[in-house]
């Protein structure tokens, strides 16, 4: 008869060994996540900027297959479970996509932009998004009244 020991052992090394162990372990880190914010001060509403940004984020994760940190994201930051589509996030962004830059995610095509545009001089001017309406105090960035 097997001891404790060993059949903890083959148990670990069986869900290791079918994904599941990882997957395991990021759910329990996301569901501590949301109990530790649900005692603090309730999250902002997600602007659609974040929502955007947060989409490009997943579909970059998932792509390069960190499915565990894209859980974790979709629960910590209040993003919907179901991805948004991809034709809605490239028009919502303003982008055109031929046949290839289909086929990975949307964050490379805009790295590819703006890393091989044409003019070696020219920046991109960046102005300041909108972003939620209750920023915590002392929190400032692109676009924020210091």
């Amino acid at each position: 008869m097997a001891t404790i020991t060993e059949l903890k052992c083959a148990v670990r090394d069986t869900l290791e060994s079918r994904g599941v162990l990882g997957q395991l372990k990021a759910r329990i880190r996301a569901e501590v996540f949301s109990a530790l914010d649900e005692q603090r001060e309730a999250r902002p509403p997600l602007s659609h900027e974040n929502l955007l940004i947060n989409e490009l984020i997943r579909e970059y994760l998932e792509f390069n297959k960190y499915r565990y940190t894209a859980s974790v994201l979709t629960a910590e930051s209040g993003q919907p479970d179901v991805p948004l589509d991809r034709q809605f996030l490239a028009n919502e962004l303003n982008v055109t996509e031929d046949a290839s830059s289909k086929s990975v995610p949307l964050l490379y095509g805009l790295m590819c932009h703006f890393v091989s545009s044409g003019d070696p001089g020219g920046k991109v001017f960046l102005r300041g998004g909108s972003l939620p309406a209750a920023t915590p105090a002392g929190n400032t960035g692109p676009g924020l009244d210091a």
